[in-house]
């Protein structure tokens, strides 16, 4: 009796692990749906981020797929940085945990941050969307 006690822990953090795991794989499966209409796209714990186009959509990864999405044109973004834990971000809406982002500035003044969990990712990203800009900016905007 006293083993099964003490094996007991071991089983709950195993069925811990494998509802963790199960979660996870739901997400990714809902994000690949979501996906599937971009150009570009990129997954990761804290955001789920897709470009098609000028458009810039991000939102929270879930079950159901990325909640809370917030939506920028590249016409509208003047500057694009990338912050991270040596300049942090003057927000408070930025994830617990998350270290790493793409500050978008807006023409408005305002600023949007794009969570990212790897810095190598993020600077890929950074580059891209200002190749991107770049070319958008020898075209008129459309609207």
């Amino acid at each position: 009796m006293e083993r099964g006690l003490l094996w007991l822990p071991l089983l709950g953090m195993f069925i811990g692990l494998a509802w963790a795991g199960w979660n996870e794989y739901r997400k990714l499966e809902a994000y690949k749906v979501w996906a599937a209409d971009f150009e570009r796209a990129k997954y990761d714990i804290y955001a789920a981020l897709g470009q098609q186009d000028d458009r810039l959509i991000w939102g929270k990864p879930t079950r159901k797929g990325p909640d809370d999405l917030q939506t920028v044109s590249l016409y509208e973004v003047t500057e694009i940085t990338l912050h991270n834990q040596k300049t942090p971000p003057p927000t408070e809406k930025v994830p617990k945990g998350c270290e790493t982002f793409v500050c978008l500035v807006l023409r408005s003044g305002t600023t949007r941050w794009i969570p990212f969990t790897d810095i190598d990712l993020a600077l890929a990203w950074q580059n891209q969307l200002q190749r991107l800009q770049e070319s958008l900016q020898s075209t008129p905007n459309p609207s």
